[in-house]
């Protein structure tokens, strides 16, 4: 599946293309049509006011860095209600492309500790990058104000279902002391 927004050409950046003594900027500000597209993509709702500014700058000897902010404007179903949801995200997105970081697929490689940290390809795509940083800011579980789930109790016929009670610790020792109280007529 080829990934919304890949047939843009300004959203791919060529490394040895950049100027390597200063930052390059980007403004990615999709249409319409590709807000539908990626809002299918992410199986949103909706997707408005979808933004991604920033500039790609070079690290040192080899590696460059990626800073930008993500601005948008989602609609999700609810997870109790199914009711739309609407959230405005506003994130600062890092990246930092490293020319000696250890292949991942290696089966000696330990994983950098800042998850921000990639491999450095010859192109960054931009498109790619805020689309993965809006996936990871949108809501796991989006609820729609005054949502409740209630309490759901299952069990097979004739059993009694666990409430949160029974699952607490002491419950089984308050049970006890209760039987036992009730066995000696209230004495304790």
């Amino acid at each position: 599946m080829e990934p919304p927004l890949a047939n843009l050409p300004s959203t791919i950046l060529r490394l040895a293309d950049l100027a390597n003594r200063r930052a390059t900027t980007f403004v990615v500000v999709p249409s319409a049509e590709e807000n539908r597209q990626i809002a299918a993509h992410l199986d949103l709702r909706s997707l408005r006011k979808l933004r991604f500014a920033g500039e790609i700058a070079p690290l040192g000897d080899a590696d460059w860095t990626l800073t930008a902010t993500l601005g948008a404007s989602v609609t999700q179903d609810c997870v109790v209600t199914l009711d739309p949801v609407n959230t405005r995200i506003d994130e600062v997105v890092t990246r930092t492309y490293a020319a000696n970081l250890a292949d991942p697929d290696d089966p000696e490689v330990e994983m950098p500790e800042d998850d921000t940290v990639e491999p450095l390809p010859a192109n960054v795509d931009v498109a790619a990058v805020m689309i993965e940083a809006l996936s990871l800011s949108l809501p796991a579980f989006p609820r729609a104000a005054g949502a409740d789930l209630g309490d759901a109790q299952f069990a097979e016929p004739g059993v009694d279902a666990m409430t949160d009670d029974d699952a607490k610790p002491f419950a089984g020792l308050a049970a006890l002391r209760d039987s036992l109280t009730d066995k000696s007529g209230g004495k304790g």
